[in-house]
């Protein structure tokens, strides 16, 4: 457990601080990336494939460049440097290079005076297509070989066998992020052949390493900065029109700003990999697992993106929480011509644990046993091997209290009002109560912290005191989850002074704090915080020769013995660290190895009330236990907890990209079906707080877990409400009625 000395400070950890940026949101201050402008800016548009797959037979620009107030009209030839970018592989063109491959994929970019402008000069653009067979089904993927990953795993006795047999097929469709914001950048060039940008990105330094070679120029012409955005939870993980915009600032000279409308928002980023999986279990009569067996096949669309690591995760955590000793696990990441999909909430976990706790339903009923106490019998603990992996878990891993605490919660009172919002179908007045059969279901799961498989997971933070108090200088991004008030609340504890500032720092000033993504920035670059932080109290009190740190300034013996402005008219105190977690490695050829350098296990009780005849849904309330390591803000954690919670009762119930031919038909906020405040549920949960060895005063990262067992606790309840099998989520009406 990390801590420090200091004196209690207002404002500090295990507080409910109020966020910096929780009134200008509220009010409307707040500066998103979609509304900064510059002097003489210019407009930015995207010409799309309207095919999933086609080549392009011709293309004539010369329509649109010569409109009154277009400026430039841009190709994949028009490219100076790099022609492809991508995050693990730089295999997509930044603008078509002769086939489309995704439909809505960019093919041309225009600048202009204004944004009708813009959109009348892409639509004057003269295309040819020639449509071609898409390739849209990933199992036919898998014959093809169209494969970005093959993941195995391989541990114990592969002949072991158990006398009670379980075995499913279950599927996971494409959900969105649904981030009320659009993607938006803003390209200001400095006139020396450079520029800086300020995008929607999760992860400037990965963007920047991207852009600067595909720009052919120098990498510190470019200047990427953290940048106001309107949620990401993986959308924003993966490059959309950062090169677009860059490109035409730097052929016009000026400054130019891009902003999709919502329906090319969907296509322009990455989704949650839609996923077709077959579980079989293997238990003795008392319960006991022996052996599990897994394929697991994910849609990657057209490019690589993420898919590689997406594919580890939903391997390595194949099992969920569950000692077994025999296990394989065959993992796929397959290329088609559907929409792009990448990081999203959960990454890969989401998919494999609605798999993994519905089996561990469908075991339990196999052996007329209770399903809490299978999963009680069956649970890891701290110094448990890794059940895919064979990873020694080393740090706290409470899944039993998760399961206890959780259950120990009372349950919701039955439905005793004709109120049509505590009904199924709301007020659209479908539903009477004589026709609703309330079900009540449980999951458990697991998931990493962090970065894994050798990957070099490091964050920089720089911290300085000066006679204003202690300003924190961090590339991480902060997209809405509250990690500049945690890291201010760290910067207070640690260094002893009220007044903390966190200064967005630009790809020039400092190094990378890594991906606002894997739960990881409250331990990395809070980690890179609390360390820096303890260096400079330290520095302060040799100083000013005390033994305490507050903001007044430096104590000896409970006296002021020097001011803050004393103390620094020889200069601010600086301290610049790089973090690193604990190092992992790369799996073998059987998937085995020390992978991930943390975990967090969580469980959700769903409470359900059906519709049979209709098929209509009502989430009544979920609760959920999380093992959260320290609280470093209990309203920012509950805020967590509560928003996770949502997005897995979407993907449970309603959420889900309508593909057809690679084509999305849903590609609006009016049809993709998104839970709304009268859809939320109630939640009671409960914190387990066993410290983390290495994040900031114990805490481990949180945003994750609450999505990834909230949706198969939801499906189990309405199996526990109808008595189907129902192995596919989201949940539709017929698939309860069977009409």
């Amino acid at each position: 457990m990390t801590t420090t000395t200091g004196a209690r400070v207002r404002g500090g950890v295990g507080e409910s601080v109020q966020r910096p940026d929780g009134v200008p949101k509220v009010t409307g201050n707040f500066a998103y990336v979609s509304d900064l402008t510059a002097e003489g800016m210019l407009w930015g548009a995207t010409l799309r494939s309207p095919y999933a797959r086609a080549r392009l037979v011709l293309i004539d620009t010369e329509p649109a460049l010569t409109m009154p107030g277009v400026h430039a009209v841009l190709t994949q030839e028009d490219v100076p440097g790099r022609k492809t970018f991508g995050q693990i592989s730089a295999d997509q063109p930044v603008l078509l290079d002769g086939e489309a491959r995704f439909w809505g994929e960019p093919v041309a970019v225009v600048a202009a005076d204004d944004p009708e402008t813009a959109r009348l000069a892409v639509a004057a653009i003269g295309v040819e297509w020639e449509e071609l067979e898409p390739l849209v089904d990933m199992e036919e993927a898998l014959d093809r070989d169209e494969v970005f990953r093959y993941a195995p795993v391989r541990r114990g006795d592969q002949t072991a066998t158990g006398s009670v047999v379980a075995e499913g097929f279950y599927e996971v469709g494409m959900q969105d992020q649904a981030p009320l914001g659009t993607e938006a950048g803003l390209a200001i060039p400095d006139g020396e052949g450079g520029l800086d940008l300020w995008v929607t990105s999760q992860w400037t330094h990965e963007d920047h390493d991207q852009i600067w070679r595909s720009l052919n120029v120098a990498s510190d012409q470019v200047r990427q900065h953290p940048s106001g955005i309107g949620g990401a939870f993986g959308a924003r993980e993966d490059i959309s029109l950062h090169l677009h915009v860059c490109l035409l600032a730097l052929r016009t000279g000026r400054p130019v700003k891009m902003v999709y409308n919502r329906e090319e928002s969907f296509p322009g980023h990455v989704h949650r990999h839609p996923a077709r999986l077959w579980y079989r279990h293997e238990a003795d009569p008392d319960g006991t697992l022996v052996r599990v067996e897994a394929k697991m096949i994910l849609d990657g669309g057209a490019y690589t993106d993420t898919t590689p690591a997406v594919v580890g995760n939903a391997v390595y955590f194949a099992v969920g929480p569950y000692n077994v000793d025999s296990v394989a696990v065959d993992g796929y990441g397959v290329r088609t011509n559907n929409p792009p999909t990448g990081a999203m909430r959960g990454f890969g976990v989401v998919q494999a644990c609605f798999a993994h706790e519905s089996q561990m339903d469908r075991l339990a009923a196999q052996l007329g046993m209770d399903p809490l106490e299978l999963r009680r019998r069956n649970a890891m603990t701290t110094g448990d091997p890794m059940p895919t992996t064979g990873q020694i878990i080393e740090t706290s891993l409470p899944t039993v209290e998760v399961i206890d605490r959780l259950v120990a919660l009372p349950l919701p009172p039955r439905l005793d009002s004709d109120d049509p919002r505590n009904l199924p179908g709301g007020t659209g007045l479908t539903t009477t109560p004589e026709y609703v059969t309330r079900g009540v279901g449980y999951a458990v799961s697991i998931k990493n912290i962090a970065f894994s498989e050798a990957f070099d997971d490091f964050a920089e933070a720089r911290v300085v005191l000066t006679p204003s108090g202690v300003e924190v200088y961090t590339a991480a991004v902060e997209v809405g989850q509250g990690m500049v008030t945690v890291l201010q609340q760290i910067a207070r504890t640690a260094v002893g002074v009220e007044q903390v500032a966190v200064i967005p720092a630009d790809t020039s000033t400092i190094g990378s704090a890594g991906s606002t993504s894997a739960s990881r920035q409250t331990q990395m670059t809070g980690g890179a915080v609390l360390e820096a932080a303890q260096a400079v109290r330290k520095a302060a009190l040799a100083r000013g020769g005390g033994d305490d740190l507050s903001s007044e300034g430096v104590w000896r013996a409970g006296q002021l013995v020097m001011t803050l402005d004393d103390l620094c008219s020889a200069g601010p105190i600086s301290e610049h660290t790089r973090f690193r977690h604990p190092l992992t490695v790369e799996p073998d050829e059987h998937g085995q190895g020390d992978l991930h350098a943390d975990f967090a296990i969580a469980a959700h009780r769903a409470v359900v009330d059906v519709d049979t005849e209709l098929g209509l849904v009502r989430v009544v309330q979920v609760d959920t236990a999380q093992d959260v390591g320290f609280v470093l803000n209990p309203q920012s954690v509950r805020g967590q907890i509560e928003g996770g919670i949502m997005q897995g009762v979407g993907l449970a119930v309603m959420e889900e990209l309508i593909v057809d031919r690679g084509v999305i038909l849903n590609a609006s906020f009016t049809d993709y079906l998104l839970p709304t405040f009268l859809d939320a549920p109630d939640v009671e949960m409960v914190l387990i707080e066993e410290p983390s060895p290495w994040g900031p005063f114990g805490a481990k990262g949180l945003g994750e877990p609450p999505t990834i067992s909230s949706t198969p606790a939801v499906a189990a309840a309405i199996r526990n409400a109808t008595g189907l099998e129902l192995n596919r989520v989201p949940i539709r009406p017929q698939d309860i009625t069977g009409t």
